[in-house]
């Protein structure tokens, strides 16, 4: 009998324009665009193993090994239900002698590399890799931005997964959201030498979450509206052309700004919300004093720090200033563990904490040991891959190889 399988792997994005409000709950439809960079999944992804099986009782998902609840009504359930429509429609009413798959219920084992609600957008990658391994299990004819209008029903952020390198969501206007979809800046390729710091400053739950958080500045923030009609739509515009041109500069002035206004809306909420802490505050003291430095020497800013809704920072940086990074961070913030050196820069000796030359070493004071609990240093990535079944979740009864 023949297994109706597929598994795929999806990345994180990070966001440089920050996507804050639903203008629909539902279908969540942004209240504006929104632009991210894809992070290699060499690092960090979620996997995802889908079966299609006629034997099977019901559609089920395992999370880390986990089954969780697939809520009737749900976005869990919304997106199975959307690839099973289009199955149906695309492939099934076209060609009789296609199984009819749309029928099956479905087997989900899906796995992250790093902490589920960590502020690292686990919701993307995960959705994301849903998506792409349903579709691929179906042989949906689509393109990555029509099914990112069935992963942004999972998680808004998801759809930005879709695609690697440089990544826009626009907001749309139809209130079917038909035209609330992803598409693609620039690949990788255009300009691979971005690179990102991860500083994981609390692997937590967060205490407000980003779907309660962000309805409450939708109802209350005044802000919010300013940033909606008269912020937003000009950076989506200068941020798109700095990628084009690889402008550096522009793009981390850019990225930083909409990083400090998210949390401005944040706390322009009733009540305010709080998602960085002091930690959060002193990596962005350190970025600052770095380009003050950079700025002094070269005209230009180096680094660029971005935190979506929670503690942890992502520096974004071109490859040659990562080592700089890397040491002033770790000066600041000594590591448990030994950074993991996945591109080599460091060589045999390690890292040693240390800050350029002309620095302010007054900006931050030193913290202990723990405070940030760790450096993931990735890269810009490509979009979903489709691997073979050696890499698959699932075992041959169609249970999660980790229970079997």
């Amino acid at each position: 009998m023949a297994i109706y399988q597929a598994t795929t792997s999806a990345p994180v994005n990070i966001a440089c324009i920050k996507y804050w409000g639903k203008r629909d709950t539902k279908l969540i439809l942004p209240t504006n665009s929104s632009l991210s960079v894809t992070l290699d999944q060499d690092h960090l992804r979620s996997t995802t193993t889908s079966r299609a099986d006629p034997t099977f009782k019901k559609d089920t998902l395992w999370l880390n090994g986990q089954e969780e609840v697939i809520k009737d009504g749900g976005r869990m359930a919304t997106c199975i239900a959307e690839l099973k429509r289009l199955r149906k429609e695309l492939v099934e009413d076209k060609d009789p002698d296609a199984p009819k798959l749309s029928t099956f219920p479905v087997h989900i084992s899906s796995f992250n590399n790093f902490p589920t609600a960590a502020g690292l957008a686990s919701s993307a990658s995960g959705f994301a890799a849903l998506v792409s391994s349903i579709a691929t299990l179906y042989a949906l004819p689509c393109d990555a931005s029509a099914l990112s209008l069935i992963a942004r029903q999972g998680s808004g952020s998801a759809c930005r997964s879709l695609f690697g390198g440089y990544v826009a969501w626009e907001q749309g206007t139809s209130p079917t959201g038909e035209d609330s979809y992803a598409i693609q800046i620039a690949p990788q390729s255009h300009w691979p030498d971005i690179h990102a710091l991860i500083c994981v400053v609390s692997d937590d739950k967060k205490g407000t979450s980003s779907t309660s958080g962000m309805q409450r500045t939708v109802e209350t923030s005044p802000l919010l509206q300013h940033r909606i009609k008269h912020v937003v739509p000009q950076r989506m515009a200068d941020i798109s052309k700095a990628i084009l041109e690889r402008d550096f500069d522009t793009f981390a002035k850019i990225t930083m700004a909409d990083s400090n206004q998210f949390h401005a809306v944040a706390l322009d909420t009733e009540p305010p919300i709080f998602y960085m802490n002091d930690v959060s505050k002193a990596i962005i003291a350190l970025v600052v004093e770095y380009n003050r430095v950079a700025v002094l020497k070269t005209g230009k800013v180096k680094a660029a720090y971005t935190y979506d809704a929670g503690p942890n920072a992502v520096i974004y940086t071109p490859k040659e200033n990562v080592k700089e990074i890397v040491q002033m961070i770790i000066k600041y913030f000594p590591q448990k563990e030994a950074f993991k050196d996945v591109f080599g820069i460091f060589g045999v000796q390690g890292v040693q904490g240390a800050v350029v030359d002309g620095f302010n070493e007054a900006v931050a004071k030193p913290f202990d040991v723990g405070a940030v609990k760790g450096l993931i240093h990735t890269k810009v990535g490509d979009g979903p891959r489709v691997l073979g079944d050696e890499e698959a979740l699932l075992g041959p009864d169609g249970i999660p190889k980790t229970l079997a």
